[in-house]
């Protein structure tokens, strides 16, 4: 009986066994995860999880039941540690499982602060699992002083639900400007003005030196602006970088993550990779995604190929970020765009739109529903619009797409 053994108990692995069964697929299939918890979902651990809006059953993905009923052996808390690709056979612990093809969806690791800099002291946390928001909940209370580095999504996201929580929030981050790596100009202001509106104090162009430790326990900050600053947790959110351990280890090609073709499968013909791991091609380049719709598109992608389709994945990229009460929608990819069109919708919502020359590339939309809507259909379709037209409140969108 053929055997499909998926590594990775994340998004990306849990959409994989169960398209596999959606399409009929009736051989073994065992899915890996080295958290003891079932799959869940990530978003909502640094925000309503955090709060305490979302109770633990509910961030999980599927009850534990469906891999049950749906005949998927599911392996959790127990860690993979070598892959053998010319046996086709991976170590857990000491027990060996034989497969017939393998899926790596290993998710991402988040970076760290090194121990010279404080990065191994008691309270420091970082958002990336489930135990990682359970440690850092009990701090998370009115009048707590904390520390964000970091002025990407993660680092805004957990100042934001902080900041809700009454703490007292020092946000920091090395470049110029917030987002700067991943948005416009524009989108950055609005962000820091939101949450400076709410009493973050956020210093751009200033980096950490070293946070200090008192018994073991962190308990202030030197920053690269002279200041000194007492704290009781510090939140570190500077990145993640992909999981590519066991894929090195087993020999298969490395490229910004774990090389895979159009159809998602590695250097390794017996092996594939999808999600926040895998590095793809696409529009001539090679790409890795991080976000949860891509990794259930790929993963499902790939459950059909390991099936025989042979289908060409063609990302349609879209992200999310909640802040406060705004919902930032993203769609679309903005890398090398060369001008961005403001639009002013009602009630305080606000899109920026992307352009390289006359193309619509991306567009960020806060509270703006209708916006991201009209623009995601516009880029997935390879459309654009005048941006006279978009930066005309007055005009209808909906004509663009019948356009």
């Amino acid at each position: 009986m053929t055997h499909i053994v998926v590594i990775g108990g994340g998004q990306a692995g849990a959409s994989l066994v169960a398209k596999l069964r959606n399409l009929g697929f009736d051989g073994k299939l065992t899915l890996i995860g080295a958290e003891p918890v079932p799959p869940y979902q990530r978003p909502p651990l640094s925000k309503a999880y955090l709060l305490g809006d979302m109770a633990l059953e509910r961030l999980f993905l599927r009850p534990e039941s469906f891999y049950a009923d749906q005949n998927i052996t599911l392996r959790l808390g127990q860690a993979i540690t070598e892959i053998d690709p010319v046996a086709r056979t991976v170590r857990l612990g000491d027990e060996v499982i034989a497969y017939d093809q393998l899926a790596l969806t290993t998710g991402s690791v988040p970076r760290r602060l090194p121990a010279a800099v404080g990065g191994d002291l008691d309270n420091v946390f970082v958002v990336r699992a489930l135990a990682d928001v359970d440690a850092m909940a009990d701090r998370v209370t009115d009048g707590a002083r904390a520390l964000i580095v970091g002025g990407g999504y993660i680092g805004l996201e957990a100042a934001a639900v902080a900041a809700r929580r009454g703490v007292q929030v020092t946000l920091v981050e090395m470049s110029d400007r917030i987002l700067q790596r991943v948005a416009c100009s524009q989108t950055s202001d609005f962000f820091r003005d939101l949450h400076r509106g709410h009493g973050v104090d956020i210093r751009e162009g200033t980096g950490l030196v070293r946070l200090l430790g008192t018994d073991g326990r962190v308990s202030g900050a030197e920053l690269g602006d002279g200041s000194t600053l007492e704290l009781d947790f510090a939140v570190v959110g500077v990145g993640i970088v992909p999981d590519t351990g066991l894929a090195e280890q087993a020999g298969l090609t490395l490229d910004n993550g774990i090389a895979v073709d159009e159809l998602g499968r590695t250097s390794d013909q017996s092996i594939w990779a999808a999600g926040d791991c895998a590095s793809f091609p696409h529009q001539g380049a090679r790409i890795r995604l991080e976000s949860v719709p891509h990794a259930i598109d790929q993963a499902e992608c790939i459950a059909e190929n390991m099936l025989g389709a042979g289908r060409t994945y063609v990302p349609k990229p879209w992200f999310w970020s909640d802040q406060y009460d705004v919902k930032l929608q993203i769609a679309g990819l903005n890398t090398g765009y060369d001008r961005v069109v403001r639009r002013d919708g009602d009630k305080g919502a606000v899109s920026f739109w992307y352009f390289r020359k006359d193309r619509l590339l991306a567009v960020d939309a806060m509270n703006d529903p209708r916006g991201y809507m009209i623009g995601k259909r516009l880029i997935d379709a390879g459309k654009s619009a005048a941006p006279e037209v978009i930066a005309d409140p007055d005009a209808d969108l909906k004509a663009l797409l019948r356009g």
